[in-house]
């Protein structure tokens, strides 16, 4: 498979494994990772999840080999829906997320780490929305997901332009959380992804379900919600070893239930 999939310790890493190609996403890939993405929200024992690529690189957006030829409009529908439903099952996914990027990182590979909860980076890290070189709008909800990171006029000048944005800018414009030297990226995304694990992992999601509402409710209506959340969250095991843990002055055990 061009996918691999690595679960230790309750996290999850899923690594774009075609490094002769820089990892571009084929048709193939595309059923991979939405069926690997789907089985880790069913999963219990992972509680968090790391995205990253092999050789050197994150992904190269789709494989440019692959496009153009035959299937008509019809066929061309199919494979943006496959594209939405992958980054669907990313930025949807109740558990925490980290991209870990290296290397190349461009069109809908870029959707895909911005569908996460947190990009890490290394210092070779390049990121492009490339689809005016190819004549695309872009896809993987790119735009929607730039616009809320960096703001409209930024996302747009970044889009129109194509450009590279390297690690520095990237960490600058907060279009990642932190950038890592040398080698030490993917042990960075796994100390991470560790500490989260160790979370109460249906809080986190809870409140990764906050964050989606926060966008689009008004301050009344996202307390409602909150308070429909908060009591819900009060009946589970981990909040009662939560609390347990502080009066007896000890580090919580949560088993995400």
């Amino acid at each position: 498979m061009a996918i691999d999939l690595e679960i230790a310790g309750g996290v999850a890493t899923v690594t774009f494994n075609r490094p002769e190609a820089r990892n571009a996403i084929s048709l193939e890939m595309r059923e991979q990772l939405w069926t690997i993405f789907e089985a880790l929200a069913e999963n219990d024992e992972v509680r968090a999840v790391i995205l990253t690529g092999a050789g050197g690189h994150f992904c190269g957006g789709m494989d440019v080999g692959e496009m153009g030829g035959g299937g008509g409009v019809a066929w061309s529908l199919t494979k943006i829906r496959r594209l939405h439903r992958i980054a669907r099952a990313i930025a949807s996914l109740k558990k925490p997320t980290i991209a870990a990027v290296e290397g190349v990182c461009v069109g809908v590979g870029w959707s895909y780490a911005l569908a996460c909860d947190i990009v890490i980076a290394s210092e070779t890290a390049r990121f492009a929305q490339i689809f005016p070189n190819i004549g695309l709008t872009p896809d993987g909800g790119a735009v929607w997901l730039l616009s809320r990171q960096i703001g409209t006029m930024r996302a747009k000048e970044i889009v129109y332009s194509g450009r590279t944005v390297r690690a520095d800018e990237a960490l600058d414009l907060g279009l990642i959380l932190e950038k890592t030297e040398g080698a030490g990226l993917l042990a960075r995304a796994r100390a991470l992804a560790a500490g989260f694990a160790a979370s109460p992992t249906l809080a986190l999601g809870m409140a990764k379900r906050q964050f989606e509402l926060a966008a689009t409710l008004g301050f009344e209506q996202f307390l409602e919600a909150e308070a429909a959340m908060q009591p819900l969250m009060s009946r589970t095991e981990d909040h009662h070893e939560g609390v347990a843990a502080f009066k007896e002055k000890r580090p919580p055990a949560f088993k995400g239930a």
